[in-house]
C-alpha cells in the first residue's frame, strides 16, 4: 500500500475525531491544553486499534488467504457506509459531555477508533507497512482534531458531518481499489 493510499485512509478515518473536535470547539470552552490532550487520546487510540486490528488480522492471514481482498473490501466498505450514515445524525449529544473529564475523554477516543480497529484488520490481509501505517495515521488524526477544535472555535457553523461523509466515501473507493487490484482488474 503506498503512503498516499495510507494518509487518504488515515484523514478517512479522522473524520469522526474531526467531527467531534469541531463540535466541543464550537463550545469554545476548550483551551490549549484540553485541545492537545483531546488530539493526544484520539491520535493515539487510532494508531493504537490499527495496530491491534492489523495483529489479528495478520493473525488469521493463513487461515483466509483466498478471500483476504475481499474481506479488506467488506471491511472498508462498511466502515464508509456507517460513516456516512452517521454523518446524517444529529449532534446535540456531543455538545452535552465534558470533553476535559479523561473518562469522557477515554470513552470518546475509543468510539471514535472503532473504524480504525476494523481498518486494521484488514491491513492484516495486505501488504502494508503497519509502524508507519500506524505513525502516519496517528499523525494526520492528531492534526486534523487540533484542526477541526480551532476551526469550531472561529466558526459558528462548520460542515463537519460533510466531512465525515467524505471520509466514508474515501475509504468505500480506496476498499474498492483493493479488490479490483486483487482481482486483476486494476
Amino acid at each position: 500500500m503506498t503512503f498516499i493510499e495510507i494518509l487518504l485512509i488515515g484523514i478517512g478515518l479522522s473524520m469522526d475525531c474531526f467531527a467531534v473536535s469541531v463540535g466541543f470547539g464550537t463550545l469554545k470552552k476548550l483551551v490549549w491544553k484540553d485541545l492537545l490532550r483531546m488530539a493526544l487520546f484520539f491520535g493515539f487510540f487510532q494508531g493504537m486499534m490499527t495496530f491491534v486490528g492489523w495483529w489479528v488480522g495478520d493473525s488469521l492471514k493463513q487461515i483466509i488467504e483466498s478471500v483476504d481482498h475481499w474481506i479488506a473490501f467488506s471491511l472498508l466498505s462498511f466502515i464508509g457506509i456507517r460513516m456516512i450514515m452517521e454523518s446524517f445524525k444529529h449532534e446535540e449529544e456531543r455538545t452535552s459531555v465534558d470533553i476535559r473529564k479523561v473518562s469522557i475523554l477515554l470513552s470518546i477516543s475509543v468510539a471514535t477508533s472503532i473504524d480504525a480497529l476494523m481498518t486494521g484488520v484488514s491491513f492484516g490481509f495486505i501488504n502494508v507497512d503497519i509502524v508507519k501505517s500506524v505513525i502516519l495515521i496517528s499523525s494526520v488524526t492528531f492534526i486534523v482534531t487540533l484542526a477541526g477544535g480551532k476551526l469550531g472555535e472561529k466558526a459558528t457553523f462548520i460542515p463537519a458531518r460533510r466531512a465525515e461523509m467524505i471520509g466514508g466515501v474515501v475509504l468505500i473507493l480506496i476498499g474498492t481499489k483493493i479488490l479490483f487490484e486483487h482481482l486483476g482488474i486494476l
